[in-house]
This record gives C-alpha cells, structure tokens and sequence, in this order.
C-alpha cells in the first residue's frame, strides 16, 4: 500500500480492551514511530499518523509488543482513512433503513477467496444477515450482535483469515477521528 509521507489519520484495530491497555496502545504506537496516536473507547482502537515506512512495519511491531508486554497474541489490523471512508459508502444495509445498532463491521486481515466466500451459509445466524465486500463482512444484527452466531471465531475458520469487529457507531465515530487528524 502506498501512502503519502505523513499520511492523515489512520485507524487501527486491533482486540486489545481496557483503558488501561489503550493508553499503552497509543504510546506502543508512538515507540514504533506513530505520531499524535489517539484512542477511542476500550477496544483497540488508534488514529494516528505516520509515515509509509512506519506504517509498512507498524501492525507487527505493536502485535509482537502486545505479545511481549502483556502475554497476548494480538491480531492487529490497519486501515487507512481512505478505506475507512469506503466502509461507510460500501454497507449495503444503510441504504435499507436498517437500524445502525444493529449494524456492525468484520475488518478481516486478508481477502478472503471467492471460494470461501461462497460457502458460507447465509442461513447460519436468521436473521441476521451479512455481506462480505473485499476485506470486510458487513452485519445486519437485528436481535444484537450478543444473539448472534456470526462471529469472528466462526469468520476467521470459515474465510482463514483474522478478523476483529466493530459496531457501526463506532466505524463513523473513527472516521470523523481520522478526518478531524
């Protein structure tokens, strides 16, 4: 991925939660040569700014940090401010009027393959509902994401790849930090 010299906000997501650990995220990032790294809320989450050589580097620096600072093995995921705004114009179910509790979004590590893509069964979770669209899974969750049975455990046997999952106040919320960066 290419990305300018001090590119603009960036999240990262990641499955590290408490406060406490967040604000060891952000100075892990600012060690690994991130700038003005930022948190939100208490589950992983960091808008920061960097170069294209840090970033190149960057999601397995601070999941080898992770792993050896507090003994978890960490599944840390990058996108740039530009695929995060392509999550908020790709979602398929905003545009039916769907209830934006109930929507939620897999950032997966990987593309997954057509073929693993296609053997999913869409009746797994009724009746919740999802899209996979590139690197993410979309959800539609109407009964909550607690009831239902899409979840990360199952996407990442089922697509092989990782994946972490973000509700979708939370996507627009990290928008808005990325583009305020």
């Amino acid at each position: 991925m290419l990305t300018p010299p001090e590119d603009h906000g960036r999240p990262i997501l990641s499955r590290c939660s408490s406060e406490y650990r967040n604000r060891l995220l952000a100075a892990l990032f600012a060690a690994a040569g991130a700038k003005d790294g930022r948190t939100y809320i208490q589950s992983g989450n960091v808008v920061f700014k960097a170069t294209g050589h840090v970033v190149a580097h960057l999601a397995n620096t601070i999941s080898e940090a992770i792993e050896e600072g507090f003994g978890l093995k960490v599944p840390v995921l990058l996108r740039s401010r530009a695929e995060l705004e392509a999550v908020l114009d790709a979602n398929p179910f905003v545009d039916r009027g769907s209830n934006p509790k109930a929507l939620h979004v897999m950032f997966l590590s990987d593309h997954p393959s057509d073929e693993r893509v296609a053997a999913l069964d869409p009746q797994r979770s009724p009746p919740d509902e999802f899209a996979v669209l590139g690197r993410e899974v979309y959800l539609h969750c109407p009964k909550g994401i607690a009831r239902s049975k899409l979840t990360t455990a199952w996407i990442d046997r089922a697509l092989g790849t990782v994946a972490t999952v973000r509700n979708w106040n939370t996507v627009n919320a990290l928008v808005e930090m990325c583009r305020a960066s």
